[in-house]
């Protein structure tokens, strides 16, 4: 009898140690195979074992574990910044998804659930979580965020967004609101135009010529009329004592040859050259037609 338990104790102890050995075999199969695999692959591996119960990690899988943690964290992120750039507005009576990236509009075609279990509907209706249920008006939106907007406020905060852009630029305003400037000519400035693909206006003006004086108090007063984000305009020195060589090389790239040259760009790309004198309904004719 003594002998049967001693052999049946064995036995057990036999049973935990091979299982053991199974179980770690198993582990170590699985991160072997992980050098063949993605960062995305070898998170959902690790994943699979901390289900199964594994809990005790080597070095290596820890700083995995924290790695993966950190990437999880950054694409929550970036979803979360993508869905509270879409929303839902009441545009000429009807619902409509919107994109304020994109500045894509589409008719909403059912309800739809933000973030946190507000409910939205084809109506307008808007119910949250608590209870509250209103209906947008003309112009109001609420955002994948749950953050609500009132009619008019979406326009300000753009223009305070275009605002800022606009500050971006060193060089000095000569004219224009808040959106819309007339600068000094400088390459950077000139640069960032290209880049943010505005519609630039080039005036080039020499400070000996009495055209260019003259016609200056109309190319201010166009300007300062204009309200339009996408345009800004240089004043570029022209063969005169400011001239500098950046603005030698523009008047050779577009061949100027005379002072009170205006040219106008779209995406880069000449529109047009003009030599003559404008008044300010010139300008604004001229700008409004690129």
């Amino acid at each position: 009898m003594k002998l049967i338990s001693y052999l049946l104790i064995l036995l057990a102890v036999f049973s935990v140690v091979v299982l053991g050995c199974q179980k770690n075999a198993t582990t170590h199969v699985d991160k072997a195979s992980a050098t063949s695999m993605s960062e995305k692959q070898k998170c959902e591996a690790l994943e699979k074992l901390e289900k199964s119960g594994l809990t005790q990690w080597t070095e290596d899988e820890k700083q995995l574990i924290e790695k993966c943690e950190a990437m999880e964290k950054k694409s929550m992120e970036g979803k979360e910044s993508m869905m509270a750039e879409e929303g839902y507005e009441m545009i000429n009576g009807k619902m409509m998804m919107v994109n304020e990236k994109t500045k894509i509009h589409l008719n909403m075609e059912m309800d739809a659930i933000l973030n946190d279990g507000t409910k939205v509907m084809t109506n307008g209706k808007i119910i949250r979580t608590n209870g509250t249920i209103f209906t947008l008006k003309e112009g109001e939106s609420i955002w994948m965020d749950d953050s609500f907007m009132k009619a008019g406020e979406m326009m300000e905060s753009n223009e305070k967004e275009s605002m800022m852009s606009s500050s971006a630029y060193t060089g000095k305003v000569l004219a224009g609101t808040g959106t819309t400037k007339y600068l000094e000519f400088n390459k950077a400035d000139y640069g960032k135009a290209l880049k943010d693909k505005k519609k630039i206006l080039l005036y080039f003006f020499a400070n000996w010529c009495p055209t260019c004086k003259a016609e200056q108090p109309e190319t201010f007063a166009a300007f300062n009329d204009l309200n339009n984000p996408d345009v800004i305009g240089f004043r570029v020195n022209y063969r005169d004592s400011d001239t500098d060589a950046d603005e030698e090389s523009l008047a050779k790239e577009f061949g100027v040859s005379y002072q009170h040259t205006k040219i106008i760009l779209k995406d880069g790309q000449k529109i047009g050259k003009w030599p003559d004198s404008w008044d300010k309904k010139r300008y604004l004719e001229e700008l409004a037609k690129v």
